[in-house]
């Protein structure tokens, strides 16, 4: 199978153990992880083959956070080095009716600092057949945003099918960039585009009908997002798949969770799943997305089975600390045949 290519920023995650406030801890848990590295990580994981593309520095950490990929048999030998330092971020993670909470420390790193030319794209793409990439990247700098076009268009050039987590932060896109203009641009070589309802609206201003994220509760009515995946198409030709994830949140701990899929003809919906005791929601998209690839290639004429194989994917991952999701196909499988006991393989 050819390969897979990511492209963003791995970062320190520090998080205060045993769901403490920021305030209350004295040390701090450790894990590398960002949007693209683990899509990557879930890739090896599945046995795709996959490079993470990204630019560190050359001190301790930024090895660190390079033998976290190799560890996880993600490809390395496309990662630049360079800048001064890794990118961090503190989550310190809720429970039941409290919110997580993310604080960024990625002003100046390695990543944000990199620029147009940097990278040789078409020796990149050399025998790849899928590229991914995410909205985190171009809202950490112009520079990022730049390098980011140069991939998507030589991806497109080269006929390789481009995939995007819309992924919008609020707390980026302080650099002073045109959010909108540049989504956009970059969207608009996209085959592949997962996105949810707030990406979609605060990118391109693009609304659902008849749904307010913050009071459906239990329920999030799939056909309420069918508006959104056409004017998403209507926007955006040359996708030929658009996808969200259905998330309800009932508190911190306990969500609903599933996916439509919309080719432009049909909508289809997978199970939906009761996530009632969540241990770690952060990267929960990014398993979606790295099950959603996998599916995609592994049942390039069953989008159901795809679309099935990310929300079990991604429903498991919310079981595992850490950003990356840490799963085997087989599990995945078992859990989409219906068997969510949990029972001790022995």
């Amino acid at each position: 199978m050819k390969k897979v290519i990511t492209f963003g920023e791995i970062m320190l995650r520090l998080s205060p153990p045993e769901f403490k406030r920021f305030s209350q801890t004295n040390s701090f848990d450790v894990v590398y992880g960002g949007g693209e590295s683990n899509v990557a990580v879930s890739l090896a994981n599945y046995g795709i083959p996959v490079d993470f593309v990204t630019r560190l520095p050359d001190n301790d950490l930024g090895h660190c956070a390079l033998m976290e990929m190799r560890k996880r048999n993600v490809g390395t030998d496309k990662i630049l080095f360079g800048g001064n330092r890794l990118g961090i971020y503190f989550l310190e993670t809720g429970a039941v009716s409290r919110g997580s909470k993310v604080v960024y420390d990625r002003s100046h790193s390695a990543m944000a600092e990199i620029e147009k030319g940097m990278i040789d794209w078409e020796q990149v793409f050399k025998d790849v057949a899928w590229f991914h990439w995410t909205g985190i990247t171009p809202a950490i700098s112009q520079g990022a945003a730049d390098v980011c076009l140069e991939a998507v268009k030589m991806a497109s050039d080269m006929g390789i099918t481009i995939s995007t987590d819309l992924n919008y932060r609020a707390k980026l896109w302080n650099y002073g960039g045109n959010r909108e203009a540049i989504m956009t641009k970059l969207t608009s070589y996209c085959d592949i585009v997962l996105g949810n309802e707030e990406d979609a609206e605060k990118h391109f201003g693009i609304k659902p009908i008849g749904l307010d994220i913050t009071t459906q509760g239990e329920q999030v009515k799939a056909e309420a997002f069918l508006s959104v995946c056409t004017q998403m198409m209507e926007k955006f030709p040359k996708a030929k798949k658009v996808i969200t994830t259905l998330r309800g949140s009932i508190s911190a701990s306990h969500n609903t969770w599933a996916g439509v899929l919309y080719d432009g003809k049909t909508m289809l919906k997978s199970s939906e799943y009761q996530i009632t005791h969540i241990v770690d929601r952060v990267g929960g998209g990014d398993s979606f997305m790295g099950g959603l690839i996998y599916g995609l290639l592994k049942y390039p004429d069953n989008d159901q089975n795809a679309l099935d194989f990310a929300v079990a994917a991604s429903c498991l991952k919310h079981t595992i600390k850490g950003d990356a999701n840490l799963v085997t196909v087989e599990e995945v499988e078992k859990l989409m045949g219906g068997d969510a006991s949990g029972r001790v393989a022995r």
